[in-house]
């Protein structure tokens, strides 16, 4: 799960004592903490049949064997068989490649192969080297190997183009055929999830091309901003491998022009020298929540060379189908999705432990999917449409599995109405609410509120509207195809809010994320519940899920029913 967050300390739970006696024990002080033995004694303890057989998938896939199910790794690709198998077993039909559950994903690992050349040339000037971790941070081309421009910039302020905003940073600039420049973030006063989507470098990089530019630089930011990191930070990790499939697009299906690097403000000022405008008042105008900035030509040339090296690290997604029993309806496709994969072998804790094992993140989300086409399956009533179980890879490399799979759906992409995706749900104390992120966006939001009721629990808004989680997670690469989608979560209230700092601040992405923890899995039921009710109702329904009018993401990305 791609989100980090700040964390303070938690009473955990025990499901067996839970179960028991519906109070939630306090976890073990520092001075009381379990012995191996305790552990194995509690983990292996007798439960209901049906948290057993969730708990069962989960002692698979978050075992040591698996070694973190990372992607593109032999291990993951046990993960996926075993997933398939159950689908099988669950009584779904193959909706992979060829017939089988698989669908191959070929991930490449893409990387810098030196740390390139940046030269900017003022006119009438002599060439200017560019010194790599001071002026610039080179970025890698998954598309080419080796990436040569010599062009003029056009500054284009944030790179955003958002009617709806009442902005146009490109308006009257003529980019073609040259490089455009931004500054990193997006405007303050923009919605979370909005403005984590704006501020994303890819997205900017699709609006680039749109608008015929051959490269975009980012430049860092006068103030902080969303993705604003120092180029000496970033040239710290300028070999650092990043994953993408095999064309190099992973950015919801558009190319964009290549990202070539990040710019430094002292080198902004020098390339802005003679504008217009000088980087000075472009500073100041930052200063503002609504920095707005007119497009300007700089005077100069800068011509970059990059070398990018790549190599093949295939994968698969996991699809399991059960057909829809309506002549009408069976062909729409309602989703369900969970990621398969998490970040494999590490730095040692302090414990020395260096398998990142998932258990939480995301091997019960997993179980959550395959527990859920059990149920579709044995209340002898199939739905009218049919459901996709869709396991997905590379979650943690960017969202490079769903991304594949909505540019390169086993379904006619049309037929899709809905995504509903289930990643890292907190099952460590009695959850009294839910989080559904996109919740207000779609006809969704009534669903999954009257689900939610069916197991006692409200709905809350957004605890951390900030941080954008909507366009962070698998579903959104649903969104960006216009399909109506959502993510939940168990809430923050009672125990919740304590249990969520815990797990980010001592167990998110850390070895520790096992099934050391206290998980109840009888909460893990209840969730299981609310999906299944959520997946029933939009499959039986006499109409298809549709945005609300005049929802931003329904309305940018084409959606049904939003304009």
């Amino acid at each position: 799960m791609l989100r980090l967050i700040g964390a303070a300390a938690l009473t955990l739970v025990a499901g067996t004592a839970l179960a028991q006696t519906g109070k939630a024990p306090s976890a073990p002080s520092a001075s009381q903490k379990e012995s191996p033995r305790s552990i194995n004694e509690r983990v292996n303890a007798p439960l209901p049949a049906d948290q057993a057989a969730m708990k069962a998938h989960v002692m698979f896939l978050a075992s040591d064997a698996m070694r973190g199910r990372e992607a593109g790794s032999p291990e993951f690709d046990i993960a996926a068989q075993y997933v398939a198998a159950q689908f099988y077993a669950a009584g779904l039909r193959p909706g992979g490649d060829d017939g089988g559950y698989l669908q191959k994903v070929p991930l490449i690992g893409v990387k810098l192969a030196d740390k390139g050349n940046f030269v900017w040339t003022p006119p009438g000037g002599q060439p200017q080297t560019l010194v790599f971790g001071q002026d610039f941070a080179p970025s890698s081309n998954p598309a080419k190997p080796e990436t040569s421009l010599h062009a003029s910039i056009v500054f284009v302020g944030y790179g955003i183009v958002a009617p709806d905003y009442q902005r146009d940073d490109y308006r009257g600039a003529d980019v073609k055929g040259k490089i455009v420049a931004f500054v990193a973030g997006a405007p303050s006063r923009y919605e979370g999830e909005e403005r984590a989507f704006f501020s994303s470098p890819a997205t900017k990089a699709r609006i680039a091309a749109e608008h015929g530019a051959i490269g975009a630089v980012q430049i860092q930011s006068p103030r902080g901003a969303r993705g604003n990191f120092p180029v000496a930070a970033l040239a710290r990790t300028w070999d650092r491998e990043r994953v993408t499939w095999s064309n190099g697009k992973a950015t919801g299906g558009a190319d964009g022009v290549p990202m070539l690097g990040t710019l430094s403000p002292g080198i902004a000022a020098k390339m802005f020298a003679g504008a217009r405008i000088g980087w000075d008042q472009i500073g100041k105008a930052a200063d503002s929540d609504d920095a707005a900035f007119k497009p300007v030509a700089l005077n100069g040339i800068l011509s970059v060379a990059i070398r990018t090296e790549t190599r093949p690290m295939p994968s698969s997604n996991v699809i399991g189908l059960l057909p829809g029993s309506d002549p009408k309806l069976k062909d729409d496709v309602v989703i369900l999705s969970a990621h398969l994969d998490h970040i494999g072998v590490g730095a040692p804790d302090k414990t020395g432990d260096t398998i990142n094992n998932g258990a939480e993140d995301n091997a019960i989300g997993i179980a959550s999917l395959i527990e859920e086409a059990k149920r579709f399956v044995s209340s002898g009533k199939p739905p009218r449409r049919t459901i996709m179980f869709l396991a997905v890879t590379a979650e943690e490399k960017g969202l490079i599995g769903s991304d594949y799979f909505a540019n390169n759906p086993t379904v006619p992409l049309k037929s899709i109405v809905a995504d509903v995706n289930l990643d890292m749900p907190l099952i460590t104390y009695p959850f009294e609410d839910m989080v559904v992120f996109g919740a207000q966006r779609s006809t969704l939001g009534p669903i999954v509120e009257r689900a939610a009721g069916s197991v006692g629990v409200s709905m809350s808004p957004d605890p951390m509207p900030e941080q954008g989680i909507f366009v962070r997670s698998d579903h959104f690469r649903f969104v960006q195809k216009g399909i109506p989608s959502v993510f939940l979560w168990p809430g923050e209230k009672g125990a919740g809010k304590a249990a969520w700092d815990d797990f980010m601040a001592n167990h998110y992405h850390q070895p520790s994320d096992d099934l050391s923890q206290l998980l109840d899995w009888a909460q893990g039921v209840r969730f299981v519940t609310v999906n299944y009710t959520i997946a029933r109702e939009i499959a039986d329904n006499d109409e298809r899920p549709r945005w609300n009018k005049g929802d931003y993401f329904g309305t940018y990305f084409g959606g049904y029913g939003a304009k």
